[in-house]
């Protein structure tokens, strides 16, 4: 996609408040961009060669679908808090190793994708929006679930494929959260205490591949109550 191609998309997002510009091995943001009208809802900015991204993305403050993944991103700056109104936040397959405070301030997040990546620390800026309902934290380096967590207003939340030895029984307290992935982690049975079985909302937890069978799973102190959950959700889906 040439220059000439560029000014075509920008000239058409003016109208339509769409712009794609991915797949083009980009390392820096077309510089149309740092001078554009404010006019843009959906960005996609995907399967480029971005760094880092440049502050006058702080400008575009009627963004509701931002799609930066697959790039070399390895830290967001602060400016992304900027983008109140954003519902849709993809950043899977890059190199983040840390997350801006800043995003607590994107209250109308719905879906955010951080799917493999480098995280090392759970991302407890998105405990507390309320209008957030999946948050994908897999294939990271996310050793631990801290109390924090208690306050995720998500129905589903994916820690597959981290490195998490330790759970913090507040997730029990997550007021709407149904689906827990947990797979490929290095829990022990013990982690799934009866509070988190008992008083959760869980109806769907997905353990395979930690540190325990199944049989342990099943003789745990709650299991069964976990399960009528369980039967209960997938006797409505038939």
């Amino acid at each position: 996609m040439g220059n000439k191609q560029i000014k075509q998309h920008l000239e058409t997002a003016q109208k339509t408040g769409i712009l794609k510009i991915s797949l083009q091995r980009l390392q820096e943001f077309p510089p149309q961009l740092k001078a554009y009208p404010n006019v843009l809802k959906t960005l996609d900015l995907s399967e480029n060669r971005f760094e880092r991204i440049p502050d006058e993305l702080g400008r575009l403050t009627l963004l509701k679908h931002l799609n930066l993944s697959g790039n070399r991103l390895i830290e967001l700056n602060e400016v992304i808090g900027e983008l109140i109104k954003l519902e849709v936040l993809l950043l899977m397959d890059n190199m983040l190793t840390k997350l801006p405070k800043a995003l607590a301030n994107c209250t109308h997040l719905k879906t955010v994708n951080l799917s493999n990546n480098q995280l090392k620390e759970f991302p407890s800026m998105f405990c507390g929006l309320k209008q957030l309902d999946v948050l994908d934290l897999s294939r990271n380096k996310i050793t631990e679930v801290p109390s924090e967590v208690g306050n995720l207003y998500v129905t589903e939340l994916n820690l597959n494929q981290n490195q998490i030895s330790s759970l913090a029984e507040d997730v029990a307290d997550c007021p709407k959260l149904k689906t827990l992935r947990l797979e490929e982690n290095c829990l022990q049975a013990n982690a799934l205490t009866p509070r988190i079985l008992k008083e959760s909302k869980i109806c769907n937890l997905a353990v395979d591949g930690n540190l325990f069978n199944s049989k342990q799973f099943t003789d745990l102190d709650g299991y069964d109550v976990y399960m009528e959950r369980y039967t209960a959700v997938k006797k409505k889906m038939f």
